[in-house]
């Protein structure tokens, strides 16, 4: 029977049993150490901590995604990503306990030592764990492969197989459709057949498995595939390679009627997207209280200096075109987007895909001397400590955007966008992201851009969006606030 590959965190369930009881023994034995031959869950205060502990243990696992290719990861990257979940257990249980404002209740003795405790059990649970599946698998018997292509591909079929499924999977043959080469050898490996004669192949020689990859302009081989189906083979069909598809990700689902391959730069599990949507509602209500507390000073302040509405409302182009009004407080002139085309040929970005200027005469406040310096104003002021942004909470909350994702671009800029520059919005559009903590004052290329925010949605999880926002709140509060 064929088994089938498991994906995300349940791939390594058994690792994460593994981590929870090495969790638990190590606060069990800090515990004991400190207080005496006991159990923490015999003392009613310290039964609480351990269950925080567990569900910090599997935030931790979920967010940072610990057992990522877990089996492929030597010494010193198993002690890294083992430091890191150890870290994030640590952090999380010292925000509860001042949270719930017991942090002089407890040791912390018990807490730091139990990190240390788990340090040693995690790291060489894990290690110990790791040659025990992969002994395992060498032991195991490998199930054998047909491999039905063209001769110019075989080669690389091999290779490439050999390096990603050697602990499962034996090629024991090659079926070249393409050429009479039966009887022939391509590196190690025999060719058994020709495109005429791979069914009667396998009835003499059976194999467990069989991959058709017929790249290019070769029709799909219907009748041959589920011939060997019928046979009882388990037939797998090669569409295209992911491993040069430039950060695509592939899955097999189906619609309708119709079993169909998904692919796309962008994909987030059902568990992974409510996470990420709670985390927007619950950063755009707080955002939002700020803000309220922000238009009180800010507000006559704008009005004062720059007579016209407090916050600025423009029309944007969010997540796979779909148009939505961006808010923030207003930090330019009311005539900024007229004076916009007068100062076009002084943009630092070309194509006019960005617009950033030195001295930007259309803020609030900002004049460039005759000796070249800029003086800068309220506005300035506004912009490089991100107090505009703040009204961008509201539409977080509406579901326009979201805390962390890429920068909407305008209407004008999104018109001249080349194909791979919409990668971009694939996402639904964040107040902050890579790029722009990323030295965003500093990057005028905006291919740079486009490379950073494509990174950003090819390798996006939990764990890199709470990165970015604590990078965003250091950013903010040191000397490079725009954004």
């Amino acid at each position: 029977m064929y088994r089938k590959k498991t994906g995300g965190w349940l791939k390594h369930f058994d690792f994460i049993i593994l981590d929870l009881l090495c969790l638990q023994v190590s606060f069990a034995l800090a515990y004991a150490v400190r207080m005496g031959p006991s159990s923490p869950y015999s003392d009613e205060e310290y039964r609480s901590i351990g269950i925080i502990l567990l569900l910090a243990d599997v935030a931790a696992v979920f967010l940072l995604e610990t057992f990522k290719n877990v089996l492929k990861r030597g010494y010193y990257r198993e002690f890294t990503a083992t430091f890191r979940q150890i870290c994030a257990v640590e952090i999380i249980m010292i925000i509860y306990l001042f949270t719930v404002q017991k942090s002089v209740t407890y040791s912390r003795f018990v807490i730091y030592l139990m990190a240390v405790l788990y340090l040693c059990t995690g790291y060489f649970g894990r290690i110990f764990w790791k040659g025990l599946i992969l002994r395992h698998r060498a032991a195991a018997e490998k199930r054998s492969l047909l491999i039905v292509t063209r001769h110019d591909c075989a080669t690389e079929a091999v290779v490439n197989i050999r390096e990603h499924e050697a602990a499962e999977l034996q090629v024991t043959g090659i079926a070249v459709v393409d050429r009479d080469m039966a009887g022939e050898k391509i590196g190690d490996v025999p060719v058994v057949a020709g495109e005429k004669d791979v069914v009667d192949s396998v009835c003499h020689s059976w194999v467990d498995e069989a991959l058709i990859w017929l790249p290019g302009n070769e029709a799909y081989p219907e009748q041959l595939a589920a011939q060997l189906a019928e046979m009882g083979v388990v037939v797998h069909i090669g569409i295209f390679r992911s491993g040069g598809s430039g950060g695509i990700r592939q899955f097999v689902g189906h619609m309708g009627d119709y079993t169909v391959l998904t692919a796309s730069i962008s994909y987030a599990t059902p568990l992974q997207q409510f996470v990420k949507r709670a985390m927007d509602i619950a950063g755009g209500i707080l955002g939002c209280l700020i803000t309220g507390i922000l238009l009180l000073f800010l507000g006559p302040a704008i009005w004062i200096v720059s007579p016209g509405p407090v916050f600025f409302a423009q029309e944007r182009v969010g997540r796979n075109g779909k148009r939505f009004r961006i808010y923030k407080f207003r930090s330019m002139y009311p005539d900024a987007e007229e004076r916009k085309k007068e100062l076009m040929e002084k943009n630092r970005v070309g194509g006019g895909l960005m617009f950033k200027i030195e001295g930007d005469p259309r803020i609030i406040g900002c004049k460039v001397q005759e000796d070249g310096t800029v003086k800068k104003g309220l506005g300035n002021f506004i912009r490089d400590h991100s107090l505009d942004e703040f009204p961008q909470f509201f539409n977080v909350l509406k579901g326009d955007m979201s805390l962390v994702g890429t920068r909407p671009p305008t209407l004008d800029e999104w018109e001249r966008y080349e194909p791979h520059h919409r990668a971009r919005l694939a996402v639904r559009p964040g107040i902050t992201g890579l790029w722009q903590v990323s030295g965003r004052s500093r990057i005028t290329d905006f291919e740079e851009v486009v490379r950073l925010d494509t990174k950003y949605i090819t390798e996006w999880s939990m764990g890199l969006d709470l990165r970015i926002l604590a990078k965003t709140v250091a950013v903010v509060l040191g000397r490079d606030g725009a954004m």
